[in-house]
């Protein structure tokens, strides 16, 4: 068969350990069979980015805002052992981190749902996408070891020279300490992000937050949130026949567990990266998670949810065959594709990353499936195979889908 041709590039993003070598096979196996591949290429793997003092992270970013769709391996976000591990010069930034910083973005995961594994949740029938506001909050904050008494207090000085200042807590022994921020300029864009994704989506929207606790911090949430809607989607979501639901995220928590599925949730920082492994653990498995980065101007970045499966990676050095899940791998590739299809005008492109996507799904119906699915099957007899063996499966429905 002829291959499909792209018009404008991908910005494709390698990352570290097993998933950059599942990333290889994949590329090889799945792709690059069927589709005339234009990429500009950006190694983030740990080794390259010590190398060029992280400045290739940064470069990548920018050239996803250049070309609007990239897709992303896992990377490794160093500790200390990894610093040792790996001879960095320093202990470099989470590449995800600068990326979301660059985009302005907001990350949706929601789970890939197959029929033989049923979510936890006995009454969750269609997935939950989690939108999480991944800016400030506690990943930003300064904190102290309070080390024994004395007065902690919260200032702000304007730079007109205004100032406002607040006991925080008169400490009679020692303790913590912590402050964070955020901005509503991201808050915005955060609103923005999701309200789109929804109509994209043709999901209604929940949001909640503890704003009855928080009258400020949370409350300037809750306000912005309104404001957005209000003033630029609210006719647009009832067009779409779609809704925009607002609660305390206790009340909101409570609902979720009682609901079908089938919704956008908005969570702050620290709720979206708490909740969006709760969701992915009750639907079945991190590799089954799909994630993708959306800015509020219209840039996408597509990558796994999972981490760079280190375990599996030292297996591999040792010359033993792993049962690594590629699914969130082939998703991310799936999903770029498609949106650059669909950006581009090129419904042939759309249509192959649905066929990856359907070939995928029909693996794993099938019974084959990597050693994580297997435990988790029910009704059906799984077939254990390795990450080649299963990437091969997929690639035999492919060529029957595409023929």
């Amino acid at each position: 068969m002829e291959k499909i041709k792209m018009t404008t590039p991908l910005v494709e993003m390698d990352g570290d350990e097993m998933t950059r070598v599942l990333w290889k096979i994949i590329k090889e196996e799945l792709i690059l069979p069927f589709v005339d591949l234009k990429t500009e290429y950006y190694d983030l793997g740990l080794p390259n980015r010590d190398a060029t003092q992280d400045q290739v992270t940064m470069d990548a970013a920018l050239a996803n805002k250049k070309y609007g769709v990239a897709v992303k391996c896992a990377t490794i976000t160093p500790n200390a052992q990894r610093v040792e591990e790996y001879h960095l010069h320093q202990m470099w930034k989470s590449p995800n981190g600068t990326i979301r910083a660059v985009l302005d973005g907001t990350v949706f995961r929601a789970p890939i749902m197959i029929d033989s594994i049923k979510p936890v949740v006995k009454n969750w029938t269609k997935p939950i996408t989690i939108a999480r506001h991944a800016y400030g909050d506690v990943y930003k904050c300064t904190e102290f070891r309070i080390p024994g008494p004395g007065r902690a207090e919260l200032i702000y000085t304007g730079d007109d020279g205004s100032r406002q200042a607040a006991t925080v807590y008169n400490f009679e022994c020692a303790g913590v300490l912590q402050g964070q921020y955020n901005k509503d300029t991201s808050i915005y864009s955060f609103a923005r992000s999701c309200f789109n994704y929804a109509l994209e989506s043709k999901q209604d929207l929940w949001f909640g937050a503890k704003d009855t606790i928080s009258k400020k911090y949370d409350h300037t949430f809750k306000d912005i949130f309104q404001e957005v809607y209000d003033a630029e989607y609210r006719e647009k979501f009832e067009a779409a026949g779609i809704t925009y639901f607002y609660s305390l995220i206790d009340d909101i928590v409570a609902r979720v567990i009682r609901s079908e599925g089938g919704f956008v949730w908005a969570c702050k920082n620290y709720d979206g990266d708490v909740m969006s492994d709760m969701v992915s653990t009750a639907f079945g498995s991190l590799a089954m998670m799909t994630s993708v980065l959306v800015s509020p101007d219209g840039n996408y970045e597509y990558e796994a949810a999972h981490g760079t499966v280190t375990r599996h990676y030292y297996k591999y050095l040792k010359g033993e065959a792993t049962s690594t899940n590629p699914m969130a791998t082939i998703f991310a590739w799936s999903g770029a594709l498609k949106k650059r299809g669909e950006l581009d005008s090129l419904p042939a492109l759309v249509r192959f990353g649905e066929a990856l996507e359907a070939a995928s799904l029909q693996t794993l119906n099938d019974g084959i499936m990597t050693k994580d699915l297997c435990g988790l099957a029910e009704g059906i007899t799984p077939t254990q195979v390795n990450s080649e063996e299963f990437i091969q499966a997929i690639r035999t429905r492919l060529e029957a889908k595409l023929a």
